[in-house]
């Protein structure tokens, strides 16, 4: 698959980037990318839940009256699940929400999430954008430049980038991230992924280790 690199200014350098079949050609399985985006949001849960039992809320202990010759159901105590204020029955408890995967599942998913970019015409490759300082406007510029400032995007670069990161994310529909830490629900969440250069050579230079 070979992409046009372009400008900040949304022109084409003349330059191209030829992203590996093997990655962005392949027939994805969407059932291993359910599976991927699933562990991520149950991840997100914090699972602290919590509703108090008999034994934790506030009420005398003692017997309510006898158990027999009263005409009425036995009861035990004021903190019975049936009276009100008494503790809940079956009650959520706190408790982690994670799901294991293993790693060729994941890896399998996340090929199969560049695919579904590849398939969509949603990657746009992109020059290394290199800004001295932060500055939110700028980089706004540059997604109106790329033609992307109205859809979810995923910008993707090799390593961190103190300023690149400052400038981008206080824009609403931009996310960033280093190439080694995308997540296959980034990718499949985002409407346009953006590529920097250095980030998609990358993919290439991993092909070409591979073939050797």
């Amino acid at each position: 698959m070979t992409l046009e690199v372009l400008n900040a200014a949304g022109q084409k350098t003349g330059r191209t980037v030829e992203l590996p079949e093997d990655i962005f050609g392949v027939e994805p399985n969407d059932h291993v990318i359910y599976l991927a985006v699933k562990q991520y949001l149950a991840a997100q849960r914090q699972g602290t839940h919590k509703v108090k039992t008999r034994k934790e809320v506030k009420g005398a202990s003692r017997k309510l009256h006898r158990q027999k010759g009263t005409g009425g159901s036995r009861k035990g105590n004021i903190r019975n699940p049936l009276y009100k204020g008494g503790g809940t029955i079956f009650g959520p408890k706190p408790h982690g929400y994670d799901i294991k995967l293993n790693r060729k599942v994941k890896d399998l998913a996340k090929i199969g999430a560049l695919a579904y970019k590849a398939k969509e015409n949603a990657i746009v490759v992109v020059e290394d954008i290199n800004m001295e300082t932060p500055k939110t406007s700028q980089f706004a510029g540059v997604m109106k430049n790329l033609g992307v400032e109205n859809k979810k995007t995923l910008f993707v670069y090799p390593e961190y980038n103190d300023n690149l990161y400052l400038s981008l994310r206080n824009i609403p529909n931009a996310d960033g991230s280093i190439l080694s830490d995308i997540h296959t629900y980034e990718i499949m969440n985002a409407d346009v992924m953006v590529l920097t250069e250095s980030a998609a050579k990358i993919f290439t230079e991993a092909e070409a280790e591979v073939a050797e």
